[in-house]
């Protein structure tokens, strides 16, 4: 982004966009408790990057992680599944207590496998156990269309029609976030009907925070199962599931965890469900005792808790982005990462309204901090060609949701008070040039 941008803002604004607003942005970050770990990660040159949301940063340790796979592969071939630093063989079982922490797991009630679709069909293959009386199945009216694809095409498969089966839950007339009181409310009426509630935790497009363990409480009152699509939770907030009593989950690694495109993705089953022997796994020999699992029986074995859901050995290479992304985590930890969040999630917001006195743009995100992650999303007049503009002439990174949303993210692990600055006085720029 040019300086001359930032020369021409503090002539022009008082405030937040000012000359008051950056040396802000700087005290901030010198007395934040919870440092930038910004030098662990690989920034591309010049650009402000707030599209965490979509793809994080690469960390710095991914690539030496990944050429440890291939030089034991080059120097050791099959013996690297039980010989060097990290064996191929218990590969996932190095992250069972990291990714557990992530999403606020027992040990054991998580694993890394798959991506976020395939294990959402291999979770609702085993939970969605539909009845004449109990075989509806809940999701959001903005959910991400995967899991709308595959919720419709589960239940087609368990032979009943969509539209019937599928409810699809929507805001309230002129509001554009479900709310928790609207989702308890439907389920304390006619839940009774309801196989599985499958939500989003955070709102893909809006970054609106649903209450995790009320709803699932709601459906469990009335019988029902609840599941939890964590894409966009996942490394954003902490999270409880175990504590929570949610049933299953699933989420991908390569938005705020790091882990690299189409990284491999997570699954969380409660012990309860994990333990139960007569809960049906998808079957398949990577999800088999590991005791007997070369023995090669007859009769498929599961695993103990929701490693029993995987199905084939995990992909090496790219399970080792994913290992060094979760051992960041582990170090920071969530609760810190979380306080800084809100931090600076607060600060861009201020930056905003600023700029929302001069321009027709609107926050659609909850103003409420326990609404909310790190995202902002933001209405403006032809989206697309605003985030253009905004890389094209400052190199700052957002994303967008045609026709009018662009989203915002100032990941706590590598994004700065002056990020936040930097992006606001460059919106700021794009639209008054209109």
């Amino acid at each position: 982004m040019s300086e001359r941008v930032f020369e021409r803002a503090n002539q022009r604004h008082g405030g937040l966009l000012g000359p008051e607003g950056a040396a802000r942005a700087d005290g901030l970050e010198e007395a934040d408790e919870v440092p930038s770990r910004r030098d662990r990660f690989l920034v591309p040159d010049g650009v402000t990057y707030l599209a965490g949301n979509s793809l994080g940063l690469q960390p710095r340790a991914a690539r030496a992680a990944i050429d440890d796979v291939l030089c034991a592969w080059a120097t050791e071939a099959v013996g690297a599944h039980v010989g060097g630093a990290h064996p191929w063989l218990p590969y996932h079982a190095e992250m069972r207590e990291s990714v557990a922490a992530l999403v606020g797991a027992h040990p054991g009630e998580a694993v890394v496998m798959n991506t976020l679709t395939v294990n959402l069909h291999l979770l609702l293959g085993s939970f969605y156990r539909p009845t004449p009386e109990r075989h509806r199945l809940v999701i959001e009216a903005d959910v991400f269309p995967s899991d709308r694809y595959a919720v419709m095409n589960v239940a087609r498969a368990r032979g009943y029609d969509p539209a019937e089966t599928v409810v699809i839950l929507e805001p309230r007339a002129g509001e554009r976030h479900l709310r928790t009181e609207d989702v308890t409310g439907f389920l304390d009426r006619e839940g009774a009907s309801v196989a599985a509630v499958v939500l989003s935790a955070v709102d893909f497009r809006t970054g609106a925070w649903l209450d995790v363990p009320a709803i699932t409480a709601a459906a469990h009152r009335r019988g029902a199962l609840a599941g939890w699509d964590l894409a966009h939770a996942a490394g954003n907030i902490p999270l409880r599931l175990h504590d929570w009593d949610v049933d299953f989950a699933c989420w991908c690694h390569y938005k705020y965890v790091n882990a690299g495109p189409g990284a491999v993705g997570g699954a969380f089953v409660h012990d309860r469900h994990g333990r139960d022997r007569e809960v049906v796994r998808p079957g398949g020999w990577w999800g088999h005792d590991p005791d007997t699992r070369f023995d090669m029986p007859f009769a498929f074995a599961p695993m103990s808790g929701a490693e029993g859901w995987q199905v084939s050995n995990p992909p090496i290479l790219a399970m080792a982005p994913v290992r060094v992304s979760l051992e960041l985590f582990s170090e920071v930890g969530m609760d810190a990462l979380r306080a800084r969040s809100r931090r600076l999630t607060a600060f861009l917001e201020a930056l905003l309204d600023d700029v929302a006195t001069r321009h027709r743009v609107e926050v659609i995100t909850p103003r409420d901090p326990e609404r909310r992650g790190a995202q902002l999303s933001v209405v403006v007049d032809e989206a697309v060609r605003v985030a253009d503009a905004l890389y094209d002439q400052h190199q700052v990174r957002v994303d967008e949701r045609p026709p009018n949303v662009i989203r915002l993210a100032p990941a706590p692990l590598y994004n700065t008070y002056v990020d936040c600055w930097r992006a606001a006085v460059a919106l700021d720029a794009v639209l008054g040039a209109d």
